[in-house]
């Protein structure tokens, strides 16, 4: 398996959202009657989408409104809500920062310690809005911070670093163990970020409720830059999905997997659920509502790292409300909005009735589906993100 790169060493060969393509099936369906939702441990969502655990995505504001148009969003205990009384003034500096010194800004915002009482209040503030709260720390802090979150009612934990694996070799200090954080607790547990068969079967084998995949493909994060990691997303979601059907064969319990990030379109959306994910957890996109804490700016978790930033900021622009977003009108031809329109119209036109069925979908290696036949459209760069 694989391609030859040089003497005796191989690589195989891997597919993003731009390298493939869905065939349309032979049975069609109306959008309106497709069911999109997805269930975990027990409860059934309507939006199989997660908003991501980053700064400019994720505040109290539009974590309420996303759980109130059936979805989930993640609220960072990382970030600037658990370190700062009041994260205004500092949204502020992060986006009037030149970009030359941007990295820098927000390295020194993040050096502020992280407060618990304001992860209860941060919680408590979501779940009051009528929202479940669910918020995420990185596998160091996950013991601690999981039994506050816990205490203060979050509904969802999650633990989530660059790369995570339920092995970890470490002298300096003691690595999480997450079949005991697992048994600790009395919510779901979600643990990322993975992109190897086996990393996720190994992770799925500590009793963890669902799986992120992904590494490096976010809009803001240059972990592929920096670190030289990534699996494209069509492949990662693929390898993932086929540790979750074997583990479910062998052990009769399913473990959805949720792509996370690279996805801008809503036909990125549509190959991620074609790739075999059960949801996804989408940034950028959501960075670009009004609701959103950051100003039509976004940044990489990673961009404080004192030593090794290993993400960036970027203007995403506002496009209109969270609502809008997710459900249209879209007023732009290019699939950022109205990704929810996009999810029924393409499970419809694929004979998809439900996200499983549309995990079936025929997928095709198709490096010329964006450009065939469009040479007006790339002249006059039209029907693309800008």
């Amino acid at each position: 398996m694989g391609m030859w790169v040089g003497r005796g060493r191989k690589a195989r060969v891997a597919y993003g959202f731009d390298d493939v393509a869905l065939v349309p099936g032979a049975l069609t369906v109306n959008a309106a009657e497709v069911d999109i939702s997805w269930e975990l441990c027990g409860r059934r969502y309507d939006l199989p989408i997660l908003a991501a655990a980053m700064d400019g995505v994720v505040g109290p504001r539009l974590a309420i409104e996303m759980g109130r148009l059936g979805g989930l969003a993640v609220l960072n205990l990382e970030g600037i809500f658990s370190r700062y009384e009041n994260p205004d003034d500092v949204l502020d500096r992060i986006v009037s920062a030149s970009q030359d010194d941007a990295t820098k800004i927000i390295q020194s915002i993040y050096g502020e310690p992280i407060k618990e009482e304001l992860i209860h209040r941060r919680i408590q503030e979501i779940k009051k809005g009528g929202a479940p709260a669910v918020v995420s720390s990185i596998p160091q802090r996950a013991e601690r911070f999981a039994q506050i979150a816990q205490e203060a009612g979050a509904d969802l934990f999650v633990v989530q670093s660059t790369v995570t694996t339920a092995r970890h070799v470490a002298t300096e200090y003691t690595p999480v163990d997450f079949r005991k954080l697992k048994k600790s607790l009395a919510i779901p547990l979600i643990i990322g970020n993975c992109v190897t068969y086996e990393a996720c079967l190994e992770l799925m084998e500590t009793g963890v409720d669902a799986l992120l995949i992904g590494v490096g493909p976010g809009a803001a994060c240059t972990s592929r830059e920096v670190l030289g990691l990534g699996v494209p997303q069509v492949t990662a979601t693929a390898d993932a999905a086929a540790a979750r059907d074997f583990y479910y064969k062998q052990r009769g319990r399913y473990v959805p997997v949720i792509t996370d990030g690279g996805m801008s379109t809503g036909g990125d959306v549509c190959k991620a659920f074609a790739a075999g994910a059960d949801a996804v957890m989408i940034g950028s996109a959501f960075a670009r509502a009004t609701e959103a804490p950051g100003r039509g700016y976004h940044w990489g978790m990673a961009t404080p790292h004192a030593n090794l930033p290993r993400g960036t900021r970027i203007r995403v622009g506002i496009a209109g409300p969270l609502e809008q977003i997710l459900f249209g009108p879209a007023f732009t031809e290019d699939g950022t909005l109205n990704l929810v329109g996009a999810i029924r119209t393409c499970m419809g036109s694929v004979g998809a009735q439900t996200i499983r069925e549309l995990q079936q979908t025929e997928l095709i290696i198709a490096p010329t589906i964006k450009t065939e036949g469009k040479v007006f459209q790339q002249a006059q760069k039209l029907g693309r993100p800008r």
